[in-house]
């Protein structure tokens, strides 16, 4: 992971011209026809003097692509949902809405979280696994919802206007470093590196920033239905781990450095709010048991450790649920055994679709394809349109040699539901199987396009119209999306932001 922070960095420091003026990032949904060929609306924020929000939203996704193109991200759509339905809920307590707001899991046990421009928040599988209610997760995640919505990294910019472009974008690469590799004297320094400016206004910006981030996001957890003392509950979970060891402090105490004052203020600010009435949702702890198997590194039997721990009195959802995926990754006796385990947990929990999306995946990994068809079946009746249940059906019919239906499945959630870059790839691949060579190169395409990479997307596109026997439907639909991505492409190549050279201001 280190390796990986410092590339990003790299990125950053050397090729912040491109960030800004050159290539843009856009997700498929991104690049609609709202965006296409014009400047995205202003946000309200005196931040837009030096960045726009296509700016900011480009500079999120290049950091989303350099962790996914480093196998840096969990890419499961079990996962994915959960953690975008705790973010979209909270984000929508904002004035940008939920929308706008992408949320990602890392493969990294430290105990972490960051955001950075474009409504991209990043929280670390050790971070996940630290807390003990979902509240706290949720509190976190408010926090770093909140230095978006309050554009903290683009009013650092605004408050040095004076800087270039080319500095502007080494300060941002700075600030990231030391966001992802433990900030503190790391981060002054890289900064003092990037800019030559007064660190000790650059530390105290910071710090008001992180006292914001927690007013305003206590707002939106309170306001989405969690517990408003979540945030601070999860932060002095930290700080007693930090003093119970003196050799481990949680990297994200060192991002988000706490003190008496700090947490008294977090208390107050809870207090404000009425107390809570509603609970946790059962699918929290199933996601972080998840999430811990995804993460285990193979040198520990995870089903024996769950297995210790129900014997011992952990005879709940998220442990018996944690076994089941642990047997999976076993031989076929323990993959049957993981069946009886999710079949007996449907039973009793009829409304958790993560238990039918794994019971069928189990049934499948058995080999018993016609169960776990009938599983997806009943649980896609249950759940239409409910993205892992889908995606998981579409895999199964796939392994069935059942390729045409996936990819009507698959074509009909991308239409309806904003997709994720795997579940593209995967409505390319079963395009591919089905025989459909056009959809196949289009949807290539697409998966480009939430990549950030438009010119492999307008040859994927150009492969898709030359393809043979296309309906007059997909020409039209080809033509319009090439037509779309090439005025985009232009549309930022017109320069917003300029550098003088040497220091000029940045327009």
């Amino acid at each position: 992971m280190r390796r990986l922070l410092v590339f990003l960095a790299t990125v950053f420091l050397t090729s912040g011209t491109l960030a800004f003026a050159g290539e843009p990032m856009p997700s498929g949904r991104e690049l609609s026809g709202a965006t296409a060929g014009s400047d995205l609306p202003d946000m309200g924020s005196p931040a837009e003097t030096v960045l726009s929000k296509s700016d900011e939203f480009r500079l999120g996704a290049m950091v989303a692509k350099e962790i996914r193109d480093q196998n840096g991200l969990i890419e499961d759509p079990e996962v994915s949902e959960y953690i975008n339905d705790i973010g979209k809920r909270l984000a929508s307590q904002s004035d940008m809405g939920g929308e706008y707001f992408h949320y990602f899991v890392i493969k990294d046990t430290s105990i972490n979280a960051f955001a950075v421009t474009g409504g991209y928040v990043f929280i670390n599988a050790g971070l996940v696994l630290a807390t003990s209610n979902e509240s706290e997760l949720a509190g976190v995640m408010a926090h770093e919802t909140a230095h978006i919505t309050q554009h903290h990294i683009a009013r650092m910019l605004a408050d040095q206007s004076h800087q270039s472009l080319t500095t502007a974008a080494a300060l941002i690469g700075a600030i990231l470093l030391g966001a992802l590799a433990g900030g503190g004297q790391a981060t002054a320094g890289a900064i003092v590196a990037a800019q030559g400016m007064a660190v000790q206004h650059q530390i105290n910006f910071t710090r008001d920033n992180e006292w914001e981030a927690d007013r305003v996001g206590i707002g939106y957890l309170a306001a989405a239905g969690f517990d408003p003392y979540g945030m601070g509950a999860m932060f002095e979970t930290m700080s007693k781990h930090a003093g119970l060891t003196a050799t481990y402090i949680p990297a994200m105490l060192i991002d988000h450095p706490m003190d008496s004052d700090r947490e008294a203020e977090q208390q107050a600010r809870a207090a404000q709010f009425p107390p809570r009435t509603g609970k946790d949702s059962l699918s929290y702890d199933l996601i972080r048991e998840r999430v811990r198997v995804l993460t285990a590194t193979g040198d520990t039997d995870m089903a024996l450790e769950y297995a210790q721990k129900i014997a011992h009195g952990g005879d709940d959802l998220g442990n018996e649920y944690g076994r089941a995926l642990a047997l999976m990754n076993g031989n076929q006796a323990a993959v049957w055994e993981a069946v009886g385990i999710l079949q007996r947990l449907v039973r009793e929990n009829e409304q958790l679709t993560v238990l039918y999306a794994t019971l069928g995946q189990a049934q499948a990994k058995a080999g018993h394809l016609s169960d776990a068809l009938a599983t997806f079946k009943r649980a896609e009746t249950l759940f239409p349109r409910n993205v892992p249940v889908t995606v998981r059906y579409a895999e199964t019919l796939m392994a069935a040699n059942r390729n045409a239906e996936a990819h009507t499945m698959l074509l009909d959630l991308f239409n309806m539901v904003p997709p994720t870059p795997d579940q593209i790839r995967l409505t390319a691949l079963a395009a591919s199987a089905a025989g459909d060579p056009g959809d196949a190169y289009f949807y290539m395409g697409e998966y480009q396009i939430a990549n950030g990479d438009l010119q492999l997307a307008i040859q994927q596109i150009q492969l898709a119209l030359a393809a043979p026997a296309l309906t007059t439907i997909q020409r039209q639909r080809y033509r319009a999306r090439l037509d779309e991505v090439r005025e985009f492409l232009a549309s930022t190549r017109k320069p917003r932001l300029t550098d003088a050279g040497g220091g000029g201001r940045i327009h």
